[in-house]
């Protein structure tokens, strides 16, 4: 995640706004549709909350807003963001102003895993998601733990997202003063 985000020019508006938008997608595990729908009316700034609204599984989210993640934001609507009375946060960088859309979100994902060396067999936000699932059960959190995170309305949604996890398989496979081969 560091070199994804190392990829990107936060001197320009779009680095600001691509910058803020992969920090959503792999600190929360957000959908690129939850990122485009982000509104300025979902972020409680005085009481350091991002509201998820219409979650896929047709639930509401509330996270506690991350210092890094605000910054973030703050950085982009300060200094990145067009003037604009459109309630999304996100805007197109190019014309027609207009809120940026969820495909747009996938591909400067996208874009930025490749800009960081990083192969994977579709790269896109949904690479973001998986990483961030994979931290938090690297990180040992319940699979109901981490559905509730992401927005899935069963653990068994969430268990694909968990790809394997070869050092803790590594630990089991060698076993008490084994080498590895």
């Amino acid at each position: 995640m560091e070199q994804v985000l190392e990829a990107v020019d936060r001197r320009s508006a779009c680095g600001k706004r691509d910058y803020a938008m992969l920090l959503l997608l792999a600190t929360y595990g957000l959908r690129a549709c939850e990122v485009a729908a982000l509104t300025l009316d979902d972020i409680d700034w005085r009481n350091e909350r991002l509201k998820i609204r219409d979650r896929k599984a047709g639930n509401s989210t509330t996270y506690p807003l991350s210092t890094i993640v605000g910054a973030a934001i703050v950085d982009y609507l300060k200094n990145g963001r067009p003037s604009t009375t459109h309630r999304e946060v996100f805007m197109r960088c190019s014309a027609p102003l207009a809120p940026i859309g969820h495909a747009a979100v996938i591909s400067r994902a996208g874009h930025f895993i490749r800009k960081a060396g990083i192969s994977v067999p579709r790269a896109g936000s949904h690479v973001l998601r998986h990483s961030c699932v994979q931290r938090l059960l690297n990180a040992h959190f319940s699979l109901k733990q981490i559905a509730d995170y992401v927005g899935h309305q069963n653990a068994s949604s969430t268990q694909i997202y968990g790809k394997i996890a070869v050092e803790q398989l590594r630990e089991v496979a060698l076993g008490d003063g084994e080498d590895v081969l």
